[in-house]
């Protein structure tokens, strides 16, 4: 999952949910937990759908 976010585009809830095979509320809760790791996770708008990606160091 880190790395489907860390792709320039980032990646959208249903893009998570189809490549991990999870429901959507368990990549939102993924998501959540990535932030608790000290991941900075921003969120932005792909067309219509939300669009997370995370900042990568270096």
């Amino acid at each position: 999952m880190v790395a489907l976010l860390q792709r320039s585009e980032g990646a959208t809830l249903d893009e998570i949910v189809e490549v991990t095979d999870w429901q959507s509320h368990t990549a939102r809760a993924a998501l959540t937990g990535l932030r608790k790791k000290g991941h900075a996770i921003a969120k932005t708008k792909r067309e219509e759908a939300t669009c997370y990606s995370i900042m990568v160091e270096g």
